[in-house]
C-alpha cells in the first residue's frame, strides 16, 4: 500500500520502500527500461540478483586501479633497488652486469602486490562512495538495514510523476517525495 502523495517540487528527492527483493528487481527493471538510471539502491544484505539487475554484467572499474598500482609499484620498486645497487656499486668479478635483474625479483615482486593492494583500496572507497558522509536525510531510513530494500532519487528532476508512478506500480510499500 502506497503512502498518498502532495505535489511537490520537481526536483525533490523520492524514497521507495520495499518488502520483498522481487519487486525491488521489477522496480529496477522498469526504470531502466524508461531510461531512468540516476538512483541509489539500498539493501539490508547484499544480493547479487540486485548487482546483475543495476550493472547489466559490467566488470568493476576498480580492476584499472590494482593494475595500475601494480604497474606503478613494480617499477617504482625495481628503481629503487636499481638505482640504490647502482649508486653504491660494488667490485663484481667476472664481468656480471652491476643491474641484475634474479636478485631484484623478490622486491619487484613485493612491491607489487603492495602499491597494487594499496590501489585496489582506493579504488573501492572511490568507486563505492565510503566514506559515506554526506547521505541524503532519505538514505537514513533504519529499514533500509533491518528487513527492507530501497530505491532513493537524490533528484527526481522532470520525470518525478513517471518515477512514481512506476516506483508503485512495481510493488513498493511506501512511495514518498519531498
Amino acid at each position: 500500500m502506497s503512502q498518498a502523495h502532495v505535489a511537490g517540487p520537481a526536483g525533490a528527492p523520492v524514497k521507495a520502500v520495499y518488502r520483498h527483493l522481487d519487486c525491488l528487481l521489477q522496480g529496477i527493471h522498469d526504470l531502466h527500461a524508461v531510461g531512468i538510471k540516476e538512483f541509489t539502491v539500498l539493501s539490508p544484505i547484499p544480493r547479487h540478483e540486485i548487482e546483475e539487475m543495476i550493472y547489466k554484467g559490467e566488470p568493476s572499474p576498480v580492476r584499472w586501479f590494482t593494475l595500475a598500482g601494480g604497474l606503478l609499484g613494480g617499477s617504482m620498486i625495481f628503481s629503487l633497488a636499481a638505482l640504490t645497487h647502482a649508486n653504491w656499486p660494488m667490485i663484481i668479478p667476472g664481468g656480471k652486469p652491476l643491474v641484475s635483474i634474479p636478485p631484484f625479483l623478490v622486491v619487484t615482486f613485493e612491491g607489487t602486490i603492495l602499491w597494487a593492494a594499496m590501489f585496489t583500496l582506493m579504488g573501492m572507497l572511490k568507486n563505492t562512495g565510503l566514506p559515506a558522509v554526506n547521505l541524503p536525510p532519505q538514505m537514513h531510513d533504519p529499514r533500509f538495514t533491518n528487513d527492507c530494500f530501497g530505491i532513493v532519487f537524490e533528484r527526481s528532476g522532470s520525470r518525478l510523476a513517471e518515477i512514481m508512478h512506476i516506483l508503485e506500480s512495481s510493488g513498493a510499500t511506501e512511495v514518498t517525495h519531498g
